[in-house]
């Protein structure tokens, strides 16, 4: 039943906003950097992105792992498993991720081309473990999306006593489900090894301390990006060298906002009047001055032990 109503629910949620005209990030030098094992997050522009930049109040919406080219995988057996879902030509770069609508798969990176994305690194991961990890996301593949997952995290914003118990949150179920999502699958791959994300940190009474895994169900892909584990490595379309000044970014020139734009930026002559910062700043000078200075008497006041004189 629930499988039955999801269905137009999820080729609604799945509808693509226009992508932008220009990315905000350098897709060719984004590739260059990737290492196996790297996270690629990514600003989705789907309703279902949008429900999720809602839920989590950040603006990375999906998340994707890296696993290189099959001929970096080495092992024979997972290189068979990934060429039976893809088959497209063995030098692209391979990503493993959980989609709304089609479950988890394996698909080239260049699908993110035009995508506003970052790179989510884990700080000194053990090429052992990376293995591990690749592995266990390979596992993975052909999965089912788990639609309710969303709604769940959905839920757990509510308060839970308002709610019938049947509706409550299925994201403390301890087994293993047989769907996932995206952040979910990337998270629990790390988790095979150990790898922290977002842990809870305790101290015992004898001042040792304890990490304790967060639950992957509740895993986002924004967690991947506060993470203290995780390098973020970011590269802009429209760039600066270390040898060139910023200001000579193409701020000037004859294109003009949409009535929509208008409301989100602002041209490039509408700067703050520099006149009107110096006379903040001279106001706020003389206001310093004329301030008490801390212990000292205030013009009409008695000192209070000016009585025992």
């Amino acid at each position: 039943m629930f499988d039955f109503i999801a269905r137009p629910l999820v080729n609604w949620l799945n509808t693509e906003r226009t992508s932008r005209t220009f990315p905000l990030s350098d897709y060719e030098r984004i590739c260059y950097e990737l290492k196996p094992c790297d996270i690629v997050l990514i600003e989705g522009r789907s309703r279902v992105s949008d429900v999720i930049r809602w839920i989590t109040q950040s603006p990375w919406t999906h998340a994707a792992l890296y696993i290189g080219r099959i001929h970096d995988l080495e092992d024979d057996d997972l290189i068979q498993i990934v060429k039976n879902h893809y088959d497209g030509d063995a030098g692209d770069r391979l990503v493993i991720e959980s989609i709304l609508g089609q479950g988890t798969l394996v698909q080239n990176l260049q699908a993110y081309e035009n995508e506003h994305i970052r790179i989510c690194r884990p700080s000194r991961l053990t090429l052992k473990d990376s293995k591990l990890v690749k592995r266990y996301a390979i596992s993975r593949l052909g999965v089912d999306y788990d639609v309710r997952q969303i709604f769940d995290l959905a839920r757990f914003l509510l308060p839970w006593f308002i709610l019938p118990r049947r509706w409550r949150s299925t994201l403390f179920e301890s087994s293993r489900s047989a769907r996932t999502v995206c952040s979910t699958m990337i998270a629990e791959a790390f988790a095979y090894v150990q790898f922290p994300i977002l842990p809870l940190v305790k101290q015992s009474d004898d001042d040792n301390m304890q990490l304790f895994r967060r639950n992957p169900k509740l895993c986002t892909p924004s967690d991947f990006d506060y993470s203290p584990y995780f390098e973020i490595i970011k590269y802009p379309f429209v760039d600066f060298r270390h040898d060139q000044d910023y200001h000579m970014l193409p701020w000037d020139g004859e294109s003009e906002l949409s009535e929509e734009e208008n409301k989100l930026y602002i041209d490039a002559d509408n700067l703050p009047d520099s006149r009107e910062i110096e006379e903040s700043i001279t106001e706020a000078i003389e206001k310093s001055k004329s301030a008490p200075v801390e212990g000292e008497l205030i013009p009409g006041n008695k000192n209070e032990d000016s009585g025992n004189v």
